[in-house]
């Protein structure tokens, strides 16, 4: 899955994982005297939140372009270049380690939750996050629209890991009792135009289907996506509602 640039990232998924970060951060139970690996850290919108409650904190990413915009924003964090199935840190080394927004984009997500577990020391915390499959209104609307012109992917069977079980059944050998929450945050626009500037950014594949749009199908692809957010007449709220699993290494 690619994401675009930073900045386009942040436009478009950034307003909601900034909202996230703290509530995820409080089911995950971060205090400052932890140390925290963010698996999956992006352009760091939890990595900010666990420094800002002072734990000493880890971050990995696959992205080149994430390292290096973590590196610059966050440069008391211990940023790597790594998959979520190939962390290069020791066993038990934290406290704690969460992924937030990161399953359904980990090449082998049982593989991703077992190599947390095998970093986080016995009694600590494995905590992960994903967007409800039915609570994100943004990506709800923009499934809707696609399905609707023809362009949405037919026949994929994939779990995605945006349903309560789905994220459940990761936590199986090594872990203890679970713990689950839904997570909601809202997050506004300045009007529809903000909303397709952001869309069209490059950071997802919906966005950039969008933008390669032209003539008709451009008008048709702007109108549909208007409906299913409702036809908004100027500014407007989007909410949105994410699974939290969390879990201790025994």
């Amino acid at each position: 899955m690619k994401f675009g640039t930073e900045d386009a990232y942040d436009t478009f998924m950034g307003r909601y994982s900034t909202r996230l970060a703290p509530k995820f951060a409080d089911f995950a139970g971060i205090t400052g005297d932890q140390r925290v690996l963010d698996v999956g850290a992006g352009t760091g919108a939890l990595a900010a939140e666990l420094i800002r409650r002072g734990a000493e904190v880890g971050a990995a990413d696959p992205a080149p372009q994430f390292v290096s915009t973590l590196r610059a924003r966050l440069p008391q964090v211990e940023v790597e270049e790594a998959p979520a199935e190939a962390l290069p840190w020791g066993d038990a080394a934290f406290d704690a380690a969460l992924a937030q927004l990161v399953l359904m984009f980990m090449n082998d997500a049982p593989a991703g939750v077992r190599e947390m577990r095998r970093v986080v020391r016995p009694g600590g915390t494995v905590a992960v996050c994903m967007w409800d499959r039915e609570g994100m209104q943004m990506l709800t609307a923009l499934k809707e629209a696609l399905e609707t012109l023809g362009a949405w992917p037919r026949g994929e069977t994939e779990v995605d890991y945006r349903a309560r079980d789905e994220i459940e059944s990761l936590f199986v050998d090594g872990f203890g009792e679970t713990s689950a929450e839904l997570l909601e945050v809202e997050a506004g626009y300045s009007g529809f135009e903000e909303f397709w500037e952001a869309l069209v950014g490059g950071a997802s594949e919906s966005g950039r289907w969008a933008a390669s749009q032209t003539g008709d199908d451009l008008v048709k692809a702007r109108r549909e996506i208007h409906r299913q957010l409702g036809e908004p007449d100027g500014a407007f709220t989007l909410s949105a509602a994410a699974w939290a699993v969390r879990a201790s290494p025994q």
